[in-house]
């Protein structure tokens, strides 16, 4: 990916040197495996995670690595040029709509930090939180791409940063709102559907923004899409079941296949079209 250079968004909350950083959750290595198994098999770790205290005082941290430091500050840059890339994109593609698109915040962390929907955590991966409008990432989850699941590469990277860009633009679109009003309405299976359209969706816009970057600053090299296709097809929820229990419970999907999340990741970018990508209006045999 063509990134150095790039116009880098002074959106970004770096907490990463905050007090109380790297901390494990109260439990130690048992809980971080519980979590990581709910995680897998589609259970929102959430109220395990905001009930459990520190290990450690507060304020406590680990001294950094001086060059893992350097690393993740390249790394940051990287991000800081991807966020703009989404800003650049999503701005122009409002405007179209006549509409305003208010810029998210990405906020880097180590271990923990606060979020306005609870304690974000580095076992909870990247996520979008709604209350606040803000993108929450330990860059660490990039190693744990790399190396637990096989998704290397800086495109994969930019995927992961446009993807929960993606629930942004749900969120300003009334959409997720609409979704998260159904938990407790209707049946686990029901919502786990709601779930799987919202996230495939949000794979759909980001390939959305791929489209346009490409068309805006001629971003993409050789191979590119195949890694953001590739981390797509990492994350799938048949996936990662089958690699933690050796077998999958389609009812309990809360993200998609791997071939449905590289198939609309896909979609997204050869269309350009945020009207294309309504799956809430798809049989979901069909998704």
């Amino acid at each position: 990916m063509r990134w150095q250079g790039g116009r880098q968004s002074g959106n970004i909350d770096d907490r990463r040197r905050a007090p109380g950083g790297p901390v494990m959750v109260g439990g130690g290595l048992g809980t971080i495996v519980i979590v990581l198994f709910l995680l897998w098999i589609g259970v929102d770790p959430a109220p395990l995670l905001q009930n459990a205290g520190p290990l450690q005082p507060p304020g406590q941290q680990q001294p950094f690595d001086p060059e893992a430091d350097d690393a993740q500050d390249e790394l940051k840059q990287f991000v800081a040029v991807v966020l703009a890339d989404t800003e650049d994109v999503w701005t122009a593609l409002f405007e179209d709509m006549g509409r305003q698109y208010p810029l998210p915040k990405l906020v880097l962390f180590t271990g923990r930090t606060q979020s306005a929907c609870g304690f974000a955590q580095s076992a909870m991966g990247p996520f979008y939180c709604p209350a606040d409008q803000q993108v929450y990432v330990d860059l660490s989850f990039y190693d744990e791409m790399k190396n637990r699941f096989g998704a290397s590469g800086d495109f994969a990277q930019a995927y992961v940063i446009a993807h929960e860009i993606g629930h942004h633009v749900q969120n300003q679109m009334g959409i997720l709102e609409k979704v998260h009003a159904l938990q407790g309405r209707v049946s686990e299976e029901e919502y786990n559907e709601m779930s799987v359209r919202l996230e495939l969706q949000a794979d759909y816009l980001a390939g959305v923004w791929a489209h346009h970057a490409q068309k805006m600053r001629n971003i993409l090299e050789p191979g590119d899409i195949e890694e953001a296709l590739n981390a797509a097809s990492a994350i799938g929820d048949d996936r990662l079941q089958m690699q933690s229990r050796g077998y999958v419970v389609p009812d309990s999907f809360t993200h998609g296949t791997s071939e449905q999340r590289s198939r609309w990741f896909r979609k997204g970018f050869q269309s350009g079209k945020v009207s294309a990508g309504n799956t809430f209006d798809i049989d979901y045999r069909d998704l």
